[in-house]
């Protein structure tokens, strides 16, 4: 059984474990481990995540799959989001899904969650910042119906990285 829950504050120590970890599998192989652990850090410290956990304009939703947490999604709106991409507009900061649940649908569960809120808050545009060496997201999202809009530099530690901005009209 999936289920899909938004969470809070009381959450970040679940939300701290989960991040860490996704980020992690997703992302290690391709850095340098001094500039992934400097980001794990700064990122995903309590007082970072507490914060995000409370800002009005920002969801966090919890994927569980048979009562196991495996993944999370955090979608901004207003002055929460990390950039101007476009008017009336939201924003899907963090799809992560844990690598022992990947390839049952959870993913596309989060992004069609995503979706819905959009829509349920009278959204004309979803975007996204996705890492240009992060092939299988990009296909997803590709497939998903988004085109990239843009481009910006992303820091990992002192390695400068490009994530493609990619958005989709609803």
């Amino acid at each position: 059984m999936i289920e899909i829950k938004k969470i809070g504050a009381d959450d970040v120590e679940q939300l701290k474990q989960i991040s860490i970890k996704t980020f992690s599998d997703t992302f290690a192989k391709d850095n340098d481990p001094s500039d992934l652990n400097e980001y794990l850090t700064t990122a995903y410290s309590e007082d970072k995540l507490s914060k995000e956990l409370t800002t009005a304009e920002s969801e966090f939703y919890f994927i569980y799959t048979d009562d196991h947490l495996a993944g999370y999604l955090k979608l901004n709106v207003g002055e929460a989001q990390t950039e101007s991409i476009a008017n009336n507009s939201m924003e899907i900061e963090r799809i992560y899904v844990d690598t022992q649940f990947k390839r049952l649908g959870l993913g596309k569960k989060l992004y069609e969650k995503a979706v819905s809120r959009a829509n349920e808050l009278k959204k004309e545009v979803l975007w996204l910042g996705v890492w240009e060496k992060n092939t299988p997201a990009l296909a997803f999202y590709e497939k998903m119906g988004f085109v990239q809009a843009g481009q910006h530099s992303f820091f990992m530690g002192t390695d400068e990285q490009i994530d493609l901005i990619m958005k989709k009209t609803l």
